[in-house]
């Protein structure tokens, strides 16, 4: 039902604790629970002396935790009660399950997989802090140093495998990633070589972040010597990319050996040249 002229002030009430009056004194102090109380001043008050209600400001006065009678009060009298009204603005404490989602000013959809962030927003958790991975390999044999690898890449199909989120795509040997994020980069290289020692093969990865100019960030090397016939090694690099724009952070993979002689081994029945990507976490 509505209010016909100003709607009450909602506050926290409160009734002080019992009084004894002294003979000849004025000045008491108020206390609800045994702890001091200070209303924000008299007209928040109502109170009874031998059973008349006192008029603020004239028949008491407070200061602080203080309530003083306009004249000393005497052997006999009684101060009945001593109830604060309540502070202006103070809503005081609601009851449990009385504040509804209308009383919010929070956006965003509020059902059973979404939360509420601190900054007073509905949003979907990532499920289990991983929201996308993925999987790529050489599906075909190289000799001779190659960089950027363009071509004769698939997302691994192994029966096992599944992808999280859109995962990351190859351009002619510019791989781009399909959402912002920190992402964890490894690139496993496995190599062959059947007629001399190697002095060094190396796989790198470089990055760019403004689509444009690209700076080698990491490096796996190894060797090969020559046992018998076909000798084989690995190389493999892992890196973090901060990835805060998916149109200008973008990376390459290449493969190198002395003399450009070792030969860059694929297949699409096993991953023996893959690079995988995992998001850890938000971009930074």
């Amino acid at each position: 039902m509505a209010y016909i002229g100003k709607q009450p002030v909602v506050g926290n009430f409160q009734v002080c604790d019992a009084i004894s009056v002294v003979n000849g004194q004025a000045a008491y102090t108020m206390q609800v629970a045994s702890a001091n109380v200070e209303p924000e001043n008299a007209n928040h008050m109502l109170v009874s002396l031998n059973g008349v209600l006192q008029k603020p400001g004239s028949s008491f006065t407070i200061s602080g935790s203080t309530i003083t009678f306009a004249s000393n009060l005497v052997t006999g009298d009684v101060i009945d009660f001593i109830q604060i009204l309540g502070n202006v603005l103070d809503l005081g404490v609601p009851s449990d399950s009385t504040v509804s989602l209308a009383k919010l000013t929070a956006t965003g959809t509020k059902s059973s997989s979404t939360f509420l962030r601190g900054d007073n927003t509905f949003n979907t958790p990532p499920l289990g802090g991983i929201t996308e991975a993925d999987m790529h390999r050489l599906t075909t044999d190289f000799t001779g140093n190659v960089s950027p690898i363009a071509n004769n890449w698939e997302r691994v199909d192994d029966a096992s495998f599944a992808k999280i989120g859109t995962g990351i795509t190859n351009n002619s040997g510019t791989w781009s990633f399909g959402a912002t994020g920190l992402y964890q980069l490894i690139f496993h290289t496995s190599f062959n070589h059947g007629s001399s020692d190697i002095r060094y093969i190396y796989n790198h990865l470089n990055v760019t972040v403004n689509n444009s100019s690209y700076v080698e960030i990491a490096t796996g090397w190894t060797n090969l010597k020559l046992i018998g016939s076909t000798t084989y090694t690995s190389a493999e690099l892992s890196t973090f990319i901060n990835v805060d724009n998916v149109s200008n952070v973008k990376f390459k993979l290449g493969s190198n050996s002395d003399s450009g002689a070792a030969v860059t081994m694929g297949t699409t029945a096993n991953s023996y040249t893959w690079v995988q990507t995992i998001r850890l976490g938000d971009a930074q």
